[in-house]
């Protein structure tokens, strides 16, 4: 137990770079997805560009991170005495971050789709989803400041 208060600080800036890492990339990914449809219909030659900048920041930069903000996570939550169960904030930020998780999954559909060119989607609706890390990280910011 004293070696997991003694780790916990560590583990905490570990999460926090992790979640900024993969959060850049939760907001990038669907951007990319917006420009790979719209300029796709002008430019035949530069799908090949788009799938390879969305592959490397999924597997590169976004799958690692996901990764560690979860071990990192995880491992504050299991510290003893860090987390009170009977508030209701750490159940909002846990589902959100279950939503995430889902949400970075979603957008590797959408990768494989695009690798297969049979993309269903418009720039439109990519623009949308673009929104829902957003939200996410609000009601996991709040959550987590103040405690409710």
């Amino acid at each position: 137990m004293d070696l997991m208060f003694t780790l916990y600080p560590y583990a905490k800036a570990l999460h926090i770079m992790a979640v900024l890492s993969w959060m850049a990339g939760l907001f990038y990914l669907p951007r990319l997805y917006v420009y790979h449809v719209e300029q796709a219909e002008k430019i035949q030659e530069i799908i090949p560009i788009f799938l390879t900048m969305e592959d490397k920041l999924l597997r590169l930069i976004m799958r690692p991170a996901m990764i560690v903000t979860w071990v990192a996570g995880l491992f504050m939550v299991l510290t003893p005495g860090i987390v009170d169960w009977s508030y209701v904030w750490p159940w909002t930020k846990g589902a959100s971050v279950i939503a995430m998780t889902v949400f970075h999954h979603w957008l590797l559909i959408r990768h494989k789709a695009f690798s297969r060119d049979q993309n269903t989607l418009s720039g439109r609706q990519y623009r949308l989803m673009n929104e829902v890390p957003t939200l996410l990280m609000v009601v996991i910011i709040v959550s987590v400041v103040f405690k409710f």
